[in-house]
């Protein structure tokens, strides 16, 4: 696969928003607080749309599975966009999600749900929820996933890691409001390293060096890895396959909502009819009575939603419920990359499997 570096823009908008960000990034490096244990960040410089969540996920799992021996886990860490909950909120203990969507996001939830033995906690000062989680999981968590940080500069962090979309690499190179990208390209030389998300299998070979290349004229020197993002099949209440080749009404509110009729009819289905709302979209009554009355008209044998659209529409509409899986695969050397990262900051700061901590401060 070839990528091709965008060339710097000179736009005197860009400039300004982009000397803003350096500003910021400044003001920062003396303020930032460590939390006791590593710290892993997946992040983006998109606005969305990037597969970062599915890479979270497999992240998420390959830790817990490499920290459960030692009688400790990861722990995710989030932000809890588009939520209306305050202060820190425990998604999960590790044994599913204890709170609903609108309390403590779409993702957070969507995760604490995929993620059996995985604490997920939010707040939007991640450095009280990792004290929160420390204080009050059992077992203490040995390290922290941070879920979208890559701008969440408050947080120290041992990994930098940045996601970015096969089919949108640069986000056309430009901060909004001419491009997509939420930081300027320059902002990869604080990057660990870099993932390019739904390659193709087939072009998986060579993908992640194209990426690293692409980015180093703007200062990035770590290493690029390939990941495929994979669909699994679609189930509808009770877990019950959903019957390849059945009549689906799409029902989308993700960055991408093109992708998942696209992958619907890669894997057989029929697309009666798409709705799409703004990603993050909470589905409130009036999108519910819409969303019915057009699996109504459509003959569809089910609405068909991705996993993080599920979460905020299971058990709320009268029409059956499919839910798209998908999950990241990242490339076996991503996988080794990471776990010499591990080694090498566990050699630095062993992590113990039960920490104290002080009591907390009435």
């Amino acid at each position: 696969m070839r990528l091709d570096s965008p060339p710097p823009s000179s736009s005197p908008w860009q400039l300004l928003y982009g000397g803003a960000h350096g500003l910021r990034r400044r003001w920062y490096r003396t303020r930032s607080r460590r939390l006791p244990r590593p710290v892993v960040s997946v992040g983006n410089l998109h606005w969305g749309g990037s597969g970062k969540t599915p890479l979270v996920a497999a992240i998420a799992a390959h830790l817990r599975d490499a920290l459960a021996p030692r009688g400790s886990t990861v722990c995710v860490l989030s932000r809890g966009y588009a939520s209306r909950g305050r202060g820190v909120r425990v998604v999960s203990a590790g044994e599913g999600p204890l709170l609903g969507p609108l309390v403590a996001g779409d993702e957070p939830v969507l995760l604490a749900g995929m993620l059996p033995g995985v604490p997920v906690v939010v707040a939007p000062d991640r450095y009280q929820a990792g004290l929160h989680a420390l204080r009050r999981l059992t077992p203490a968590p040995g390290i922290f996933l941070l879920d979208d940080a890559f701008s969440h500069l408050a947080l120290e962090r041992d990994l930098d890691l940045l996601a970015f979309p096969a089919a949108d690499p640069f986000g056309g190179g430009r901060l909004l409001p001419s491009g997509r990208l939420r930081e300027p390209l320059r902002a990869v030389a604080r990057a660990s390293a870099a993932v390019l998300t739904g390659v193709p299998s087939e072009a998986m070979d060579g993908a992640g060096a194209a990426l690293a290349a692409a980015l180093a004229p703007f200062g990035f020197a770590g290493p690029g890895f390939a990941s495929a993002t994979l669909p699994g099949i679609p189930r509808l209440a009770g877990g019950v396959p959903l019957p390849l080749g059945s009549r689906v009404l799409v029902v989308a509110a993700i960055a991408r909502p093109a992708r998942v009729a696209e992958t619907a009819r890669g894997l057989g289905f029929e697309i009666a009819s798409e709705l799409r709302f703004p990603d993050h979209h909470r589905y409130p009554a009036v999108s519910l009575e819409r969303i019915d009355a057009a699996f109504r008209a459509s003959g569809a044998a089910a609405v068909l939603a991705t996993s993080k659209d599920a979460v905020k529409l299971r058990g709320r509409l009268q029409a059956p419920l499919a839910e798209l899986p998908v999950r990241a695969e990242p490339e076996p050397a991503f996988w080794r990359w990471l776990d010499g990262e591990l080694a090498r900051l566990a050699a630095l700061a062993p992590i113990p499997p039960r920490a104290p901590l002080a009591p907390i401060t009435p």
